[in-house]
């Protein structure tokens, strides 16, 4: 288990180890002049930088969305086919261009899962520093029968009750979905 770089004291497993968990590209050229990029001070921050000043790789963290996916009174949760067999996770996926983070959200599920779904609520915004992603996480209530896209190698349902976050990623946007639903009737 690592700790996050940011001393927030979650840990989360060693993700380096597969292929899913590989860090953006870094650039190693300027792509305006060809010269090779250093590393250095700009705008306050270390940065790639090309020496002749034609350029900044800034590494700007990637806009994802993840669904909490509730369907006929379950939470979905599917493995993608490059992760190891007991991880299950939400439904998640990049914005494309001229698509709105609740627009994105509902296509993921669609795609994804072949389920019609309706934003029931935000749940949050969240960082993932070790992919440098944030997300924009969603309750979503889906119809239809699952079918799984080319990306995904398995699915679970997990009553709410019985479902655990996970303490990186998406686990947080489970953690807070969780903790703002009504008690079961005792």
């Amino acid at each position: 288990m690592g700790v996050c770089r940011h001393n927030c004291n979650r840990k989360y497993p060693n993700l380096s180890a597969y292929p899913i968990y590989v860090a953006m590209p870094v650039y190693t050229f300027c792509p305006v002049c060809g010269k090779e990029l250093i590393w250095g001070e700009r705008d306050g921050r270390s940065n790639q930088v090309c020496p002749a000043g034609d350029f900044i790789h800034y590494n700007n963290p990637v806009p994802v969305v993840a669904a909490l996916v509730e369907h006929e009174g379950a939470v979905v949760l599917a493995r993608n086919k490059t992760w190891p067999p007991d991880w299950f996770g939400l439904i998640t996926g990049f914005l494309e261009a001229n698509e709105t983070p609740e627009e994105a959200v509902l296509r993921e599920v669609e795609e994804e899962l072949n389920l019609k779904g309706r934003i029931a609520a935000m749940i949050g915004v969240y960082t993932f520093f070790k992919l440098n992603q944030v997300y924009v996480a969603y309750h979503v209530v889906a119809e239809g029968n699952i079918a799984l896209n080319e990306e995904l190698d398995a699915y679970k349902r997990v009553a709410p009750a019985d479902l655990k976050p996970w303490p990186f990623g998406t686990g947080l946007a489970v953690q807070d979905w969780l903790a703002r639903r009504p008690s079961p009737a005792s």
